[in-house]
């Protein structure tokens, strides 16, 4: 794929939206404008800077202070951010705040347990002035597209792939904590990020579909971090060879890149999508200005890009269809390498055995969601089966449109009939595909997905219990071909069927008659309680000194979210903090939560009064010997634990990855870096401190680490904060350190957490 992307070494200036220049060809540059360029004024010249300044409320645009437009919630993260919210003295949704209901959609784990989430967050609707769109109506990013996306807008919401830059849209997912604070009118505050340039030329070929595009970019950026926290920006002539609704299938994916956010120029094609949807006043113009200065550019060229697939275990494991298919003994051996190391001993997992005659035979396929369950990928996998069958032998294909709209424009045009035909099962808006709460293959399956992620155990298996599958992402029209081919590993090049699909109409007969539409009407009945929805714990501020015991240590070049607090058979308690925090890294290391556990229980009885002195003699007589520690008082030092991971947080913008910690008397984390802000922030919002280690870690699981003055040290510059560990009666330093924080970050990790922060200066 080295030609078909190119990664520049440095910034670029985009001249007149289609010229690339260098950084260092000054004299090019300056001869194509006829002027000398300054580069910080041309870093205004992006579409991004021009969104980001008109919502940001600060009087500077390096630390930016931003409000949204509207924001947006599932079932799994609503209830926890209404009752923050709640606790911080939210009186009614102040913007539009839609609550979907597209992955606690299925009430069939725990009783009554979803549907009490489901009423809970219509009951929130009528409360507070919001937004409820029920089970099965939509998936919560296509509704947004469908409803709330506009050229210039921002919004916000509390998942991962919140991203509508398609639509000219600078969006944002974030753990809830950062969409309480909107609720209670404060800001979202970053500095301002890199604006990287995504120029695309040439256009797809016609079995080339969205996934494939962003599959391919994905492989080349990801491991490198070319993206991370930054603005993608879509620019060049390329964008207009794609339909809006083309374009997004690509833009959802650009979350899997650890990005911050994107954004596309739009033309008559968006403004086209916008009018169908009863929305042209939503769009404009957006362009690059005449000069931009981009801080990197990834160049694309669309022509050349071949079907391709993301092996198990992450979307960035990517490679085009037929190089997999020439050297499957080798590629699909590595792949069952990274499969010991995720089932942890647990589980078996093998995929060269699925090679039969020379084709890699796979066991289901899945086309769904945000990313796949768009109305052109279902037409054009419709149009692949048509007349065709997926065949009465193990492979089984299912499909979820993203909306019911979707659904009716293509029940109306005879694609359902078509996939039902020949054999796929069509099912109602559903995210559960996408996070392991949904059509699980049996055990040592291969599912390949038209979804957004393959993280281990996205598919829902249970590799501590014995039974393990996996996931490969790959594009619809893949899928289809391979379903035409009765579950052998097909790329779409291999049919001529595409292409031929008729214009989209956009129906909202059923949003208008389902979907309760009460923003600015707060005030109306109570919140309605399951018994399974609790309220959080009351948290402890932060002492000025604390005790930390390393209760894990993963020395994993990266830990996902799904990892800190596994997706799927959890979703039941995501409402219950307690309940969810007894899943905490479950599938990466089992014994965690009973030694947090163990911990807490020390610090709420130092809490409680009682001296820990005689549980942690040892502790404390170690921490006595270091000078100036004496006469440390054992009852004023907050004991807590702590987790080492090399890179954690890559995947979901769920808060639950940190609060689950947090509920279990987490203080801290300790990383070499950490994989997204959204997962940094999601730390700071429950209290906890970001703390970073430039080294190897050379302490242990069950080791003490001892930091002096934290407090204070929050109120300095967080470059060099002294530390001690504990190991064995013996004390050694350790230098750790902390990135910037805000102030108001800073003051919610010395408050213990976000609710108690905003309690405090609200005075309740």
């Amino acid at each position: 794929m080295d030609n078909l992307i190119k990664l520049y070494d440095g910034g670029i200036y985009l001249v007149n939206g289609s010229e690339i220049v260098e950084e260092a060809e000054r004299e090019r540059l300056t001869a194509l404008c006829g002027r000398q360029v300054d580069r910080e004024e041309a870093k205004k010249g992006t579409m991004a800077y021009s969104i980001l300044k008109a919502h940001n409320t600060s009087n500077s645009m390096e630390d930016l202070r931003l409000r949204f437009d509207a924001m947006a919630s599932h079932d799994i993260t609503f209830v926890g951010i209404v009752q923050t919210a709640k606790a911080s003295g939210m009186k009614k949704f102040p913007l539009p705040y839609v609550l979907t209901n597209c992955h606690n959609t299925l009430c069939a784990v725990g009783g009554t347990i979803n549907e009490d989430d489901h009423l809970f967050g219509l009951s929130a609707a009528k409360k507070y002035g919001g937004i409820y769109v029920p089970p099965h109506i939509a998936v919560i990013h296509q509704y947004m597209r469908e409803m709330h996306a506009g050229c210039g807008k921002m919004i916000l919401a509390s998942d991962s792939h919140t991203r509508y830059g398609a639509l000219g849209t600078m969006a944002v997912g974030e753990g809830g904590g950062e969409l309480v604070k909107q609720l209670l009118e404060d800001t979202y505050d970053i500095s301002y990020p890199g604006v990287v340039a995504v120029y695309l030329t040439g256009k797809p070929q016609p079995y080339v579909g969205p996934q494939d595009i962003a599959l391919a970019i994905i492989g080349a950026v990801f491991e490198n971090g070319y993206v991370k926290n930054k603005v993608m920006e879509f620019v060049g002539p390329g964008v207009s060879s794609m339909t809006t609704d083309y374009r997004n299938g690509v833009d959802v994916m650009t979350t899997e890149t650890t990005c911050l956010s994107s954004i596309w120029r739009t033309d008559e094609d968006t403004k086209a999508f916008l009018e169908e949807h009863g929305r042209g006043e939503d769009y404009r113009q957006l362009n690059p200005e005449g000069v931009a200065y981009y801080d990197g550019c990834v160049f694309v060229d669309l022509s050349s890009i071949k079907p391709m697939i993301a092996l198990p275990f992450h979307p960035s494991n990517t490679y085009e269809i037929d190089e997999l298919n020439e050297n499957l003994e080798d590629i699909l051996a590595e792949v069952e390498k990274e499969a010991q190391k995720v089932s942890g001993g647990r589980a078996s997992y093998t995929l060269r055995d699925k090679i039969v005659n020379g084709k890699l035979h796979v066991q289901q396929g899945i086309i769904a969601g945000c990313a796949g369950g768009n109305y052109t990928n279902v037409a054009e996998a419709a149009s692949a089966l048509k007349t065709g069958s997926c065949g009465n032998g193990e492979f089984a294909l299912s499909v979820y449109p993203s909306s019911q709209p979707v659904f009716m424009d293509l029940t109306r045009k005879g694609f359902i009939a078509d996939l039902m035909e020949a054999g796929a099962i069509v099912r109602t808006a559903f995210c559960g595909p996408c996070f392991g709460a949904g059509d699980t293959p049996g055990h040592n399956g291969l599912s390949i997905r038209h979804t957004t992620r393959n993280f281990p155990n996205r598919e829902g298996s249970k590799p501590g219990n014995g039974q393990m599958s996996a996931v490969a992402l790959m594009d619809a029209r893949s899928i289809a071909a391979t379903a035409v081919n009765g579950g052998i590993l097909t790329s779409a090049q291999a049919l001529s069927c595409w292409g031929d699909v008729p214009e989209y109409h956009f129906d909202k007969t059923v949003y208008e008659r389902r979907v309760y539409q009460g923003f600015g009407k707060a005030g109306a009945g109570e919140l309605i309680y399951g018994p399974n929805i609790k309220d959080w714990p009351k948290m402890s501020a932060l002492t000025e000194n604390i005790l930390l015991k390393v209760c894990s240590k993963i020395l994993d070049p990266v830990t996902t979210t799904d990892e800190l607090i596994p997706s799927g058979e959890t979703s039941s308690y995501r409402s219950n903090p307690l309940g969810l925090a007894e899943f905490t890294l479950s599938r990466r290391d089992p014994e965690y939560v009973e030694r947090a556990k163990e911990v807490d229980r020390l610090e709420k009885a130092r809490a409680a009064g009682e001296d820990p002195e005689e549980a942690l003699s040892e502790a404390f007589a170690a921490v006595r010997s270091i000078p100036g520690f004496e006469k440390l008082n054992a009852l004023g030092t907050e004991i807590g634990s702590v987790i080492y991971a090399v890179k954690p947080g890559d995947g979901s913008a769920r808060e639950q990855a940190a609060s689950c910690q947090r509920v279990l008397g987490g203080l801290a984390n300790i990383a070499r870096e950490y994989a997204t802000k959204r997962y940094r922030s999601n730390v700071m919002n429950w209290g906890m401190i970001p703390f970073q280690l430039a080294g190897e870690p050379d302490f242990e699981v069950g080791d003490y680490l001892f930091v002096p003055g934290i407090r204070t040290a929050l109120d300095g510059d967080l470059k060099e904060i002294p530390a001690y560990v504990i190991q064995d009666g013996t004390v050694r330093e350790l230098a750790l350190s902390i990135a910037p924080m805000t102030q108001d970050e800073r003051a919610i990790v010395k408050a213990g957490s976000l609710i108690n922060f905003n309690r405090e200066r609200k005075g309740l």
